[in-house]
């Protein structure tokens, strides 16, 4: 009986969100992304250096019409929404890009030159941002550049705009929140393969722009395939309230970390009476946990720094403006956004917690929970990124894990081997297929898809299991309000088809490497020692970097590599000492670096370095 509930109420949460949509006939967010516009590029085409496209703004024209029956009507409003480029003027003295990466870039006029609040992701998109503010406005040289938080959409262009040696003397200042570069770098580096693979799921990024492919991606449009890079910061911001003058423009930071990022910061410009929540409030309900993976995110300290910005600024707002969509005006408007965005945070994390409580489990909560009318008839907390289904099964893994404290999950079985077993118990591949293909007749999309997912899991190369699941995806896509959750089952289905498609790059660009601490590229070798080719095997190498002065004994035993910083007793098996760049180029490309052996056995790094495995970046996803 208690199944037969669930089961009923897992159909109507796949119905709920067109069902319960705001009104579509509501103009307010149009008049809003519109307002300052001021034009755009002449030419739609933003090339690199190579001559390869990086941005084309027609690329979505198509959202110009109607809503297809490919595409749910509520995500096509916030595809037109979010598709409109070019420079727009916010309020006097402050400008933003629109529409020409994932995030905005925003342009403050301070006495000499360009204050820029987050430099999009790539150099190309970066620079034709500035250049357009440059054309529109009188140029200005770029005199400081803040970066609201450490994620890469939001810092990746800084060379596109600034010159490492104007950073480096001081002329232009580079301001972050405290932890920012720690966290810009660790977030890419341990794990970036798999989540640069999971990355390319949840943005679409191998899908074609259309009706039938990418429609957007949630906050943005889609991640520039550009050049990334990263400009350290030369000023910290390291306590909430702090007040700095730049370029003659007064700004007062509020430090809010472990919300949208792990350092990330709000702006009040107290002259402007403008305030920018950076990613912490958004044109939609944001990701706890981000399906590319991260750490999850704290929903209730989310909420409870939205309330702080309320009491701080509410009543000295006239303008609102964030790192994504866009801008909203007016001190009633601002404070009836402020006080609904903030109570769909608290929401989601308090009634998640009390239906733990309860004993229910993650898929249970995620079928039951929904936000009040009040606050779900709001365009800005529908699910287009972040969904309440996905967020709360991340407020159950913060506080409980993955566990769900049922026995039989302690010991589960391997995916492929789970299925192989509940197909030949439901008859065989035949029986199962044509269970699938009834659900799927009926409509039942995910019923039909979770039957086809272990046909597939059970034998890869059953060609009709996977044009049923590739086509349950399609039709789960279509229905999909959140841009994302549409990127993935569209991804989804193209791997089912296709297989899977190459990598898409480096999981890092250089500039990170290089910015990227000592132990963090130590732990980085550590999470590639593969056990079966150490064995028994046991090594240490003393690495001596002059250029940064460093020393680090590095050490594998036990088929675990460890290492220390500045070794005060004993001898490693060998010395190296080399410009800490030419061991990167040795650990991660295989150069031959014997000849840097300055004591011991000249063979010990190789050694070391042939026990390494380099990850898998392009593995399969829904096809194991």
């Amino acid at each position: 009986m208690r199944g037969m509930m669930v089961a009923a109420l897992a159909l109507v949460a796949v119905a709920r969100p067109a069902a319960a949509a705001p009104d579509m006939a509501d103009r307010q967010d149009y008049a809003f992304a519109e307002r300052g516009f001021l034009g755009t590029r002449a030419d739609p085409k933003i090339l690199a250096a190579d001559g390869r496209v990086v941005w084309d703004l027609t690329a979505y024209d198509f959202l110009k019409g109607p809503a297809p029956a490919s595409v749910n009507p509520s995500l096509w409003r916030q595809s037109q929404l979010l598709a409109k480029s070019g420079l727009y003027e916010v309020s006097k003295g402050v400008w933003q890009v629109r529409g020409f990466d994932l995030a905005n870039a925003t342009f403050i006029a301070g006495k000499t030159g360009w204050i820029v609040i987050d430099p999009l992701t790539a150099s190309e998109t970066a620079k034709a941002a500035l250049d357009l503010a440059n054309e529109k406005l009188g140029a200005r040289p770029v005199v400081a550049m803040i970066y609201t938080h450490s994620h890469v959409d939001h810092f990746g262009g800084a060379r596109g705009m600034v010159a490492q040696a104007d950073v480096d003397s001081g002329k232009v200042q580079v301001i972050a929140p405290q932890g920012f570069l720690e966290h810009a770098v660790s977030e890419n580096i341990i794990a970036g393969p798999a989540m640069q693979r999971r990355a390319s799921f949840q943005f679409g990024s191998l899908l074609s722009k259309g009706p039938d492919g990418l429609v957007n991606s949630g906050i943005g449009m889609a991640v520039a395939p550009g050049t990334q890079g990263l400009v350290p910061p030369n000023v910290d911001i390291t306590r909430n309230g702090q007040e700095l003058t730049v370029d003659g423009v007064r700004i007062q930071f509020q430090l809010t970390p472990n919300t949208e990022a792990p350092a990330e910061m709000n702006l009040y410009f107290p002259d402007l009476k403008v305030l920018d929540l950076a990613e912490n409030a958004n044109a939609t309900m944001h990701n706890v946990l981000t399906p590319r993976g991260a750490l999850v995110r704290d929903a209730k300290e989310w909420a409870g720094y939205l309330t702080e910005s309320m009491r701080l600024y509410g009543d000295k707002t006239d303008t609102l403006m964030t790192s994504h969509g866009w801008p909203r005006f007016g001190q009633a408007e601002i404070g009836d956004y402020l006080e609904k965005h903030r109570d769909a945070y608290k929401y989601l994390h308090d009634q998640s917690v009390r239906l733990m409580n309860e004993g229910l489990l993650p898929a249970e909560i995620a079928n039951r929970i929904k936000l009040p009318d009040a606050l779900d008839s709001e365009w800005y907390n529908r699910g287009y990124y972040g969904t309440m289904s996905f967020n709360s099964r991340a407020v159950y893994q913060r506080y409980m894990g993955w566990y769900d404290a049922n026995p039989v999950h302690l010991a589960p079985l391997e995916p492929a081997d789970e299925a192989a077993r509940y197909v030949e118990m439901m008859g065989g591949p035949a029986k199962v297929l044509a269970a699938a293909q009834a659900a799927y007749d009926k409509g039942d999309d995910r019923w039909a898809g979770e039957l086809a997912n272990r046909l597939v899991y059970a034998d890869a190369k059953n060609t009709a299991a996977r044009e049923l699941l590739a086509k349950s995806y399609d039709r789960q896509a279509a229905a999909a309000e959140s841009a994302i959750w549409r990127n993935m089952y569209l991804a989804g289905a193209n791997e089912l088809r296709k297989g899977v498609a190459p990598a898409a790059g480096p999981s890092a660009s250089l500039d990170l490497i290089r910015n990227t601490p000592t132990p963090m590229l130590l732990d980085l070798l550590a999470v590639r020692l593969d056990p079966e080719k150490a064995k028994d095997g046991k090594v240490s190498v003393d690495l001596v970097f002059p250029d940064r002065n460093e020393r680090f004994r590095v050490s594998v035993k036990h088929a675990v590599l460890i290492y220390e910083a500045d070794p005060k007793g004993g001898a490693a098996d060998g010395t190296f000492t080399l410009p800490r760049s030419q061991f990167l180029t040795g650990a991660l490309a295989g150069a031959d670096l014997s000849g840097q052996a300055t004591a011991g056995d000249k063979t010990a790094l190789a050694r070391l370095l042939g026990m390494l495995t380099a990850p898998k970046p392009g593995f399969p996803i829904v096809t194991r």
